[in-house]
């Protein structure tokens, strides 16, 4: 690591960055972020390599999801409450059915930032830069609205740091607490037949603490069942804003990217020459890239070897993105090659990249249908390969949204009119997220 530094990927390519306009506003208001307060602490990102260490070895699985792209004009403390009592209810599903825990991660506190497949957005005939995240640029279509803006990434830092003190609280503060699993039901999907379904999980688990309050094992007395660990992640795609936040960390000398506990590469960003690898080398958070159907078997173990030099378990997350209709065709070549070579990863399944369509009425859209189909063919490639599918990748929130298509409640092309609030990709909302977690929990079960 002697020709690393945290500024080592500025003489490197980039790609999907934004051109700001004024570079000296630009170099002031990463001054101001170098010198704010951390995110996160780096004793919590070697905690959360630690418990995704167990995973690799088979004795966890990895529950990791949030929004898109958090959005400036959405930030409410009902929404994270919201989305974080979904992640509570699929991790529960899953670990019930499993007997493993659940490592919870959410794509909150950080994920402002979004790749995209062009520069520009035409509308009738007028052409725009493209919205990149509210941390860049704003949604709103008008020339002023689109130029890039660095004292939006202010704004971001103090609006994780808000999340992030409330994840804490909801963490820690009562709501995690076992005794509390039916209030974990959100009032908009108390009718549908999945929701019933985690009725009666909830009151088989307040049978299994009344038994064990008996015994003496309560919440008062043991934190895991009052308490949960609960991390954050984001794409770390703006480096300026990433190295602001790369701190050396005062017990080990380690460099840590304290904006967020894990990090992860996008599917349009991981050259192996390229900046965002570049910068990621050289931190010891848990890392991640995404593997898209074009990645190739060699382009996977450079990755890796470039970032997990030491082949330590819990640094790597693969989270594989193929497509409905590519995974059996793709995944397992990759599978053998990480094998053959005894490299230490966690494989992870992004089901929504690869499955995103567009509406007849004109909304880009997810069928719950492909969702659940490539998350069973990942299950089921691994298995016939003998790996271990550890953990799952997703696009969610608690609110009451109709952005993908099907699940219990059969929400329709019609319906995506109704409550379509998404200020990139569309999401699950919490009816279709626990319907998927039972089929994680049925596959998991089976597995044991």
């Amino acid at each position: 690591m002697s020709n690393w530094s945290k500024s080592s990927w500025r003489a490197k390519a980039i790609l999907q960055q934004p051109t700001y306009p004024d570079q000296e506003e630009l170099k002031r208001v990463e001054s101001q972020l170098a010198d704010y307060p951390p995110l996160v602490f780096a004793g919590e990102a070697r905690n959360l390599k630690h418990s995704l260490a167990k995973v690799v070895n088979r004795e966890a699985f990895l529950l990791q999801g949030g929004d898109c792209a958090e959005s400036f004009s959405e930030f409410h403390a009902n929404n994270i409450r919201d989305t974080f009592k979904v992640l509570l209810q699929m991790a529960v599903v899953m670990s019930f059915a499993s007997g493993l825990p659940v490592v919870k991660v959410g794509r909150l506190g950080g994920q402002f930032a979004k790749p995209r497949s062009s520069d520009s957005e035409t509308i009738d005939g007028v052409s725009l830069p493209s919205y990149r995240g509210d941390i860049i640029n704003s949604i709103e279509f008008n020339e002023a609205s689109r130029v890039p803006n660095p004292h939006r990434m202010i704004q971001a830092y103090h609006q994780a740091t808000a999340t992030l003190n409330l994840l804490r609280a909801f963490a820690s503060g009562g709501l995690a607490d076992l005794r509390q699993v039916h209030k974990w039901n959100l009032d908009f999907a108390q009718q549908s037949e999945v929701s019933a379904k985690y009725e009666d999980l909830a009151k088989q688990i307040e049978q299994s603490l009344r038994f064990m309050e008996a015994c003496g094992v309560t919440s008062t007395s043991y934190r895991t069942l009052r308490e949960t660990d609960f991390y954050t992640s984001h794409e770390a795609l703006l480096l300026n804003y990433e190295e602001a936040f790369t701190r050396q960390d005062s017990l080990t000398g380690e460099w840590y990217d304290v904006s967020s506990h894990m990090l992860w590469i996008g599917d349009r960003t991981r050259q192996i020459d390229g900046a965002h690898v570049e910068f990621l080398r050289g931190v010891n958070n848990p890392l991640a890239f995404k593997a898209g159907p074009t990645m190739q078997s060699d382009d996977l173990l450079k990755l890796i070897d470039i970032l997990n030099p030491d082949n330590e378990a819990g640094r790597i997350n693969i989270i594989v993105r193929m497509g409905a209709d590519k995974v059996a065709d793709n995944m397992p070549q990759l599978i053998r090659a990480i094998e053959r070579e005894g490299k230490q990863v966690l494989w992870s399944c992004d089901p929504m990249h690869g499955n995103i369509i567009k509406s007849s009425n004109g909304y880009k859209t997810r069928k719950v249908d492909s969702i659940l189909t490539e998350m069973k063919q990942f299950f089921q490639v691994h298995k016939s390969e003998g790996t271990y599918a550890g953990g799952v990748h997703l696009e969610m929130t608690g609110k009451n949204v109709t952005e993908c298509l099907g699940g219990s409640f059969q929400i329709t092309e019609e319906d995506l009119t109704s409550r379509y609030h998404t200020h990139c990709d569309p999401r699950l909302n919490a009816d279709q997220s626990l319907e998927l977690a039972f089929m994680i929990a049925d596959t998991l079960k089976e597995a044991r």
